[in-house]
């Protein structure tokens, strides 16, 4: 297992685009994602109640179709609380793939991001299709311009890939993600897409993906905001050659492997990214009674803003942490709890059985003012563990936010 180069096209067969169509005043809007043969198609989506147009299609695709080859997306516009009139256009979008494409609209998947309220500008988006069709090409290049595409307040595209081996043939696992704001874990991200090469049932493809998203993008938050968009699409196109897999064996597990390296290296990026974030916030509890508690513990502490907050002002208030544990509607022994910070200035022990140690607050500070901080909760009384990943609040969070639709 390996991490290779590239994003969305280092699997075989697969093609991509970004382009600038006008849907935005000046960055790249639109993004294809496209594979040279039929491919299987599996998905997650967001558990917020009001779904986004493209969502709402997606879920369809996913169950009703037999293959999928295309994915298009848009940033700027979120085609969410859209009415009828939304759901015609993300058809009409997902049709223009077809047409120029020449596949059926059943096998082109759709997403949107951006203002949720307004219509899509229809028009724009098919003369967009066009000038993706122009512009779909192979290599590295292809696949960071899509990448750039979906952007809306990410201040950098997020790719992965990796490669492995099955049956002696070379197995490539390649991702994109988007999301800066609005996330927060209870899905999987904002908008992501996952190729591969490998040929695997249709079947185990979706229990790979909606297993892998409890422990990677469902472990982020941003701003504890669920949003209307959220879509994580993944297409396997079998050009690797290895014997499809159709049961959970060695093979299986392999693919489950690299499919969360992949992931876990979006969703860190992703949070690392947070919308005015100085700093990615990694937790970790250890030594929980149940893997269920330590989730829980573990998202309550990367979810409070005052431990955000303490974060961004790098301040040792360790009392916030265990205030967010006590909250979560974990039953545990305060007492019996050790917390610790980390970073690459070194590891601390803040708590001991649920009291302050004579740390260094000067120690403390210089561990807190790294660019990747750690905390870690040690319950004591168990074997599990579970790792989320946010970012520190910052002034620029409500600013950024204030300002989103001017």
């Amino acid at each position: 297992m390996k991490k290779i180069d590239g994003g969305v096209t280092a699997a075989k067969g697969f093609m991509a685009a970004g382009v600038y169509a006008g849907i935005k005043k000046k960055r790249k809007d639109m993004a294809l994602v496209y594979s040279t043969v039929p491919a299987k198609g599996a998905g997650t989506f967001t558990t917020n109640m009001v779904k986004a147009a493209p969502v709402k299609w997606d879920i369809k695709v996913t169950k009703e179709s037999e293959y999928v080859q295309a994915v298009v997306l848009n940033s700027g516009v979120a085609n969410a609380c859209t009415g009828q009139e939304g759901d015609t256009n993300n058809l009409l979008m997902a049709q223009a793939v077809a047409n120029a494409m020449e596949i059926p609209t059943e096998a082109v998947y759709t997403a949107s991001t951006g203002v949720i309220g307004k219509q899509l500008p229809i028009g724009v988006i098919q003369e967009g299709v066009l000038l993706l069709k122009a512009e779909l090409k192979e290599g590295i290049w292809s696949g960071s311009l899509a990448a750039e595409a979906i952007m809306t307040t990410d201040t950098y595209a997020k790719e992965c890939a990796v490669s492995f081996m099955i049956d002696g043939q070379e197995i490539n696992v390649g991702g994109m993600a988007k999301g800066s704001g609005m996330i927060h874990p209870n899905m999987a991200t904002m908008l992501g897409v996952v190729t591969t090469d490998l040929a695997i049932s249709k079947e185990l493809l979706q229990e790979a993906l909606s297993e892998n998203v409890k422990h990677t993008f469902n472990m982020i938050s941003v701003d504890r905001d669920t949003s209307t968009n959220d879509s994580l699409l993944i297409l396997a196109n079998g050009l690797a050659g290895n014997t499809e897999i159709t049961e959970k064996n060695a093979d299986y597990e392999k693919f489950c492997e690299a499919l969360s390296l992949v992931t876990t290296d979006l969703a860190k990026k992703m949070a690392a990214d947070g919308e005015g974030a100085t700093k990615l916030f990694e937790v970790q509890v250890i030594h929980a009674n149940t893997q269920e508690e330590a989730i829980t513990l573990s998202k309550s502490i990367i979810t409070s803003n005052l431990v955000k907050t303490a974060v961004f002002g790098n301040d040792a208030n360790w009392g916030r942490i265990l205030c967010a544990m006590g909250y979560s509607g974990v039953n545990f022994d305060p007492d019996n709890v050790d917390l610790y910070i980390e970073s690459v200035d070194g590891t601390l022990k803040l708590v001991e059985n649920g009291m302050a140690t004579d740390y260094s607050e000067e120690t403390a500070t210089k561990i807190l003012s790294g660019k990747e901080v750690k905390a870690t909760a040690d319950m004591k009384v168990g074997i599990y563990e579970a790792t989320a990943w946010g970012c520190d609040l910052s002034y620029d969070y409500v600013k950024i936010n204030a300002d989103y639709r001017s």
